[in-house]
């Protein structure tokens, strides 16, 4: 096992170094499923936490984010990011560890100050090596194959997540109705998977090479501000950190207004996003494929108006009076957010990756994370904050049709409550794509040229798949009449 950086790394050595990198991205996506998201939720909830400290969950790893300017001094100092990625995943593992062991050994040793204290260090010494892995993956995957791989390894990640988080939840349910006594235990067991998978991990990142990085030089603040200050990066982060907040402002609030204005029970807003992940899936190795061809600014630019629709088309789902017309639009929402979320997501990390100079890619990447992480955060604050404000507003505009039979009233828009934050979202995230039309990639194509290509490859196999069909029928009786 070769700790140090390599000067050169054969073929071979790559295609080895590619399988661990996609098992390492396994074994960290089981862990993520068994230790975050829902089931996390659900354990502090169990536990007693109260508003604000689930709150404090959910904002940890955007709190915990700066932590990765440590990172690039620990990156300049030793020049050796396996090292660097592999000790801090290590530490990282232990808090998860600690939460599964400590019920074993102390009873009612884990409360929910104690699980926050170790959550949060655990999503520092994560930061940290997350900083370290993405410049190291820099160097590692050659530049025509990055979103081709990336969709590769995301779309298996994601394949697992689904099964595993559908296994785990049927679990944990069968435990709740039949050994209620025995839910916290079924909780801190998942914390223990998820911590062991996560120290296999790092034994796969002790296996993978390192290319031999370029030594970075200057102090950590004037290189972050280098990254700041570079145009070309600059536009880059103007427009991530406008549709991050766009976003967040949206988004967080579908499933609550799902259940709360619509009146969907929690299985179907479960469902939703299962097509949603599904779509997604489904779509990576379509995304991969164009970003190496087209670039990854044209797939946003293809991706982002779709995703953008999907958005405002949130505010008219409470229109209709039909439960199955409801379920019909938001299937339909779900199922091209889901698709349009793959390439959008691929292709703006990707493409952080790639304008980063390969001398300072740390140093860029960690400035990205930290600005987009920072408008993550406060979007929502800011929603929950103007929530109260739009919930005694309402704007609606019907027309009457008016006929024998009576007055009959025809709903055209009905905001109120989350549907502004839908719409504000929406325009938000439109005005982002102006700011991306400043950013400049090599072999960008444009975007209309894309469309045509992708919409021309469709034809193409939808004719194919027909031909085919055609050949079938037409063979099928004389293949029968020889073997009577």
């Amino acid at each position: 096992m070769n700790l140090r950086p390599s000067e050169t790394i054969t073929n071979n050595q790559l295609t080895f170094g590619l399988k661990l990198v996609i098992a390492d991205g396994l074994s960290a996506e089981a862990m993520v499923v068994f230790t975050s998201g829902t089931f996390l939720t659900a354990m502090a909830i169990h536990m007693g936490a109260s508003n604000f400290q689930l709150g404090l969950l959910a904002a940890l790893p955007t709190f915990t984010t700066i932590f990765q300017l440590a990172s690039i001094w620990l990156v300049q100092k030793f020049n050796n990011r396996k090292i660097i990625s592999a000790l801090f995943n290590l530490l990282a593992r232990l808090p998860l560890l600690a939460i599964g062991i400590m019920p074993l050994l102390f009873k009612g040793s884990t409360t929910i100050q104690v699980l926050l204290v170790l959550l949060f260090f655990q999503h520092i010494f994560g930061d940290i090596a997350g900083a370290s892995w993405n410049a190291w993956m820099k160097d590692l995957i050659p530049g025509e194959r990055l979103g081709s791989f990336f969709s590769r390894r995301s779309r298996i990640a994601q394949t697992l997540n689904v099964t595993l988080s559908l296994a785990t939840a049927i679990c944990i349910d069968y435990v709740k109705t039949h050994y209620p006594a025995q839910e916290i235990t079924a909780y801190t067991t998942l914390f223990l998977a998820g911590g062991a998978l996560g120290m296999f991990s790092v034994f796969l990142l002790l296996r993978t090479p390192e290319p031999k990085p370029i030594p970075i030089d200057g102090k950590v603040l004037k290189l972050f501000s280098k990254a700041v200050t570079d145009k070309n990066f600059r536009h880059l982060l103007a427009f991530n950190s406008l549709w991050a907040f766009a976003l967040n402002l949206a988004t967080p609030f579908f499933a609550v207004f799902m259940m709360k204005t619509i009146g969907l029970p929690l299985s179907y807003v479960i469902a939703l996003g299962i097509i949603s992940q599904l779509s997604s899936i489904a779509s990576l190795q379509l995304w991969g494929r164009y970003s190496d061809r087209f670039s990854n600014k044209t797939i946003i630019r293809v991706c982002a108006p779709v995703y953008i629709t999907c958005i405002l088309a949130f505010a008219f789902t409470a229109m209709p009076a039909s439960l199955l017309t409801r379920l019909t639009l938001l299937t339909v929402i779900y199922l091209t957010s889901g698709i349009a979320t793959a390439g959008i997501n691929l292709a703006l990390s990707n493409i952080g990756i790639k304008l980063a100079p390969k001398s300072e890619a740390i140093v860029y990447i960690t400035a990205k994370s930290m600005f987009v992480a920072f408008f993550s955060t406060i979007a929502p604050m800011i929603g929950g904050l103007l929530a109260d404000f739009f919930t005694t507003h309402q704007i609606a505009w019907n027309i009457q049709l008016k006929s024998a039979d009576g007055i009959n009233n025809l709903k055209l828009l009905n905001l109120q409550g989350w549907n502004y934050f839908f719409l504000i979202g929406g325009f938000l995230a439109i005005l982002s794509l102006r700011l991306l039309t400043k950013v400049k990639e090599q072999g960008e194509v444009h975007k209309r040229k894309a469309v045509t290509h992708m919409r021309a490859s469709l034809n193409r196999k939808l004719r194919k798949n027909v031909s085919r069909r055609v050949v079938n029928d037409v063979s099928a009786p004389t293949l029968t009449a020889k073997i009577k």
